[in-house]
């Protein structure tokens, strides 16, 4: 299994600096794909950091060969309309995409990778203090401004800051496989798995206290998937109505108890596809998904795989590697 090479693409601002915010993607993308994890899996990726601005380690010809292509952010003045991205980076991005590399982006980078026409026709995520200026300037992307991140295969965008990780977590999920992307995030203590049609803002009240909290019996739901359970039982155990449970766990994690449920098995159903010989029937049971069939429609419609071509298919050939 190969990581791949990974090229971050940096664009300067009118002085020829980063901003704070950019620094702070950069080490995002940096912190996943930089850090060579090669106790997790041995090679880790490759990373080169691109483009004429300072921390750049090559330039625009690092795209050259990468499997996978980042720009993090750009200039506000570029999101606002005032200045134009270099047209040698815009071409840069451009043959990439046409060479086959998987391109991403990060909040604001979304408006270069628009700029090369690499998100024509594609839904992609932004800031949603970004998302109407995107859909002016870019009228034949689909914006939205409602989610964490998008991946439409070899094009994928992400709403920047926290999101920005969940997308970077993603990609090893992707490449790497549930077991390596779920150590990692441990190790950098953020969750394991934020699914990208989680919404990016949620109007969440504070917990009254910490024994209100909702952590102990969805960990405790964690621990026993593989069992029939019904919000009714999950509500009792917070000692809660089912009215108020609900309530609680959309404002808590965007989404109702029984879909947090089905993230959850289908996650549990991708670790045991890669890490154990297990028949499709059996994972099914162990997830808590129920017959093969019910494993097949709710795994397919989640991942875009079958099980079978998701442990066949998927697990042995990793991502792009060109460049290694």
């Amino acid at each position: 299994m190969s990581a791949g090479a990974v090229a971050v693409v940096l664009v300067p601002d009118e002085r020829g600096g980063l901003s704070p915010w950019d620094l702070y993607e950069l080490s995002t993308v940096s912190m996943v794909f930089g850090v060579p994890y090669t106790d997790l899996t041995d090679p880790w990726y490759d990373l080169r950091v691109c483009g004429p601005a300072p921390h750049a380690t090559h330039g625009l010809d690092g795209l050259v060969g990468a499997g996978t292509v980042i720009v993090p952010s750009v200039p506000d003045a570029v999101a606002e309309g005032r200045l134009e991205l270099p047209s040698d980076l815009v071409a840069a991005l451009r043959e990439a995409a046409a060479s086959g590399a998987r391109m991403v982006s990060m909040c604001t980078g979304a408006f270069a990778l628009a700029a090369a026409g690499v998100l024509d026709g594609h839904r992609a995520v932004v800031h949603r203090n970004y998302a109407p200026a995107l859909a002016a300037l870019h009228p034949r992307v689909t914006v939205d401004a409602s989610v964490l991140y998008t991946d439409e295969g070899h094009v994928l965008t992400g709403a920047g800051a926290a999101a920005g990780l969940d997308l970077c977590l993603h990609l090893v999920r992707r490449d790497l496989g549930a077991g390596v992307a779920g150590e990692l995030a441990r190790r950098l203590v953020v969750p394991a798995h934020r699914p990208g049609g989680q919404p990016q803002f949620v109007e969440a009240p504070v917990p009254p206290s910490d024994e209100d909290s909702l952590g102990p019996v969805l960990h405790w739901a964690l621990e026993h998937l593989r069992e029939p359970l019904s919000v009714d039982d999950l509500a009792r155990r917070a000692r809660m109505s089912p009215r108020t449970f609900h309530r609680r766990v959309r404002e808590a994690h965007g989404t109702t108890p029984l879909q947090w449920l089905l993230e959850q098995r289908v996650a549990r159903a991708q670790t045991l596809l890669e890490s154990t010989d297990l028949p499709v029937e059996r994972i099914g049971e162990e997830s808590g998904l129920g017959s093969a069939a019910n494993l097949r429609r709710h795994f397919t419609r989640a991942v875009g795989l079958s099980p079978t071509a998701y442990r066949e298919g998927f697990r042995p050939s990793g991502p792009p590697s060109r460049g290694r």
